[in-house]
């Protein structure tokens, strides 16, 4: 089955715990780079990672003002991912949270192939 590359874009980019945050502190109000950056113990460059990951998503738009960029959440962002995990029923109202820690667990579980000869 194909998977549709704007779809795992999104998942990629929520994957991380720092953009997730991001994008919860985007849902108050729009904010320059700089204000995005102050709460995280890590440079304004991996900031500006972060923030070009959830831009090329699609959730996040980035807009320069003069000398400071924005930062503004993109509320159609999330709508594949959105319909696509209602598909599932049982995700609705999505969680997010409960939904990486599913992934963590199945990811991290015993590998299939160990300790068979």
């Amino acid at each position: 089955m194909p998977t549709d590359p704007d779809l795992d874009a999104v998942f990629a980019a929520l994957a991380d715990p720092t953009r997730r945050q991001i994008l919860s502190m985007l849902l108050e109000d729009d904010m320059a780079v700089t204000d995005v950056a102050e709460p995280f113990g890590i440079s304004l460059a991996a900031i500006s990672r972060h923030l070009a990951t959830l831009a090329a998503a699609g959730l996040i738009r980035q807009e320069r003002r003069g000398r400071i960029t924005w930062c503004k959440l993109d509320p159609d962002g999330m709508q594949a991912a959105a319909v696509w995990m209602r598909g599932f029923g049982q995700f609705d109202p999505v969680d997010l949270d409960d939904f990486e820690r599913f992934l963590a667990a199945e990811l991290d579980g015993p590998d299939e192939d160990q300790g068979q000869l």
